[in-house]
């Protein structure tokens, strides 16, 4: 078990613990940096929507695993991103100016939205959240002028300073943009839960009653949060928009919703890296399934080609992980950690659940 020896204050307040630590995120941007000259378009684009993905589900992240609040509407603030910065971009608004303001739209409606909204918790919010959804879909079908109504609309290809940045024209620049955007928000919202406010956050998931009793204002505080997650989910669907570059309102449908979700469910609540293994169960799993049965197909002559039977295998991946890893990926990745730091005197019951109250010391 490594030890961490500490010499000043800055200590404490520093993203990551040692040099090791640091040097292991470097390296791991790094290494995404030089993919696009290693792998082929199909690869490259797969791994691009998983960024896009993953950015979606620190969003949602924020807002659930974080602040304790559910939603199944976040779908709508992915529409009000991709329509603010592709309606911005048809009327001559340049990128680096339009992107930033779908996610400050996405924002502030979703501020406005939480004022009433988090007065309820649990299936009350999660139901408000979906009619919230049915609503902006509705929105997005009578603003036709800007929208484009059923017909839908056409994300322009992204210029900067000259430089092409086209989903499909130039894919190495639009992956280098996406990874960008990642690593700036993952950065900025590493540091969030490390500020007063972050623990606000958490202080109000794990109880409010004591968070009330400490100062802290719950309404306002859940209201920070649900706007910063519909920001940053706002961000993510702009460039949701640019990457499958004409698209219209049933892009954006409750299994989208559904899905984020699951990308925080099933990657890890209350853990920034469980929306990365979330993105990557999401968007990777489903591929791997269809490049299998083609080639039990092409090698075995076996026939799978009955309806819904990627939806079904992947069903079934996603209840196991429920059922047996409520964790999500990132919680198992943690107990191998620590089984292996402890070795030889790890105990079987180590990871044991046990009732306490609040839910940060819990043991799992």
């Amino acid at each position: 078990m490594k030890v961490i020896f500490k010499t000043s204050y800055d200590n404490d307040i520093d993203l990551h613990e040692d040099w090791w630590d640091r040097g292991k995120m470097i390296a791991l941007v790094a290494v995404m940096a030089v993919l696009p000259f290693v792998l082929g378009e199909y690869y490259l684009a797969e791994i691009t929507n998983t960024l896009i993905w993953s950015l979606a589900g620190m969003g949602l992240m924020l807002l659930v695993g974080h602040t304790g609040q559910a939603s199944l509407g976040h779908a709508a603030f992915l529409a009000i991103g991709a329509y603010t910065d592709a309606a911005l971009m048809n009327i001559g608004v340049p990128w680096i100016v339009a992107f930033p303001l779908a996610g400050i739209a996405a924002g502030i409606f979703g501020a406005i939205v939480a004022i009433p909204a988090v007065r309820m918790s649990g299936i009350y919010l999660a139901i408000a959240t979906l009619a919230l959804f049915v609503i902006v879909e509705e929105l997005i079908i009578v603003a036709e002028p800007i929208t484009g109504g059923v017909g839908g609309i056409f994300a322009p290809s992204i210029n900067i300073f000259g430089i092409d940045f086209d989903r499909y024209a130039s894919l190495n620049n639009f992956y280098w943009l996406c990874l960008g955007v990642v690593v700036l928000v993952t950065w900025l919202y590493a540091n969030l839960m490390r500020s007063s406010t972050g623990r606000s956050f958490l202080a109000v998931r794990d109880s409010e009653v004591s968070a009330r009793a400490l100062g802290i204002n719950v309404t306002r505080t859940r209201s920070l949060a649900f706007g910063l997650s519909c920001a940053m989910t706002g961000l993510a669907g702009a460039l949701m928009g640019h990457y499958i570059t004409f698209f219209n309102y049933e892009l954006f449908s409750i299994f989208i919703s559904i899905n984020l979700l699951l990308v925080v469910t099933i990657g890890g609540l209350g853990f920034i890296q469980g929306a990365f293994f979330g993105a990557i169960l999401i968007t990777a799993v489903p591929q791997l399934i269809s490049i299998l049965r083609d080639s039990m197909m092409s090698n075995l002559g076996i026939d799978l080609s009955m309806p819904g039977l990627d939806t079904l295998i992947f069903s079934g991946i996603l209840i196991g992980f429920i059922i047996y890893e409520p964790t999500g990926l990132y919680g198992r990745w943690l107990k191998i950690r620590v089984w292996f730091e402890l070795f030889p005197l790890a105990r079987r019951d180590m990871f044991r659940r046990q009732k306490t109250y609040l839910k940060t010391e819990r043991m799992k």
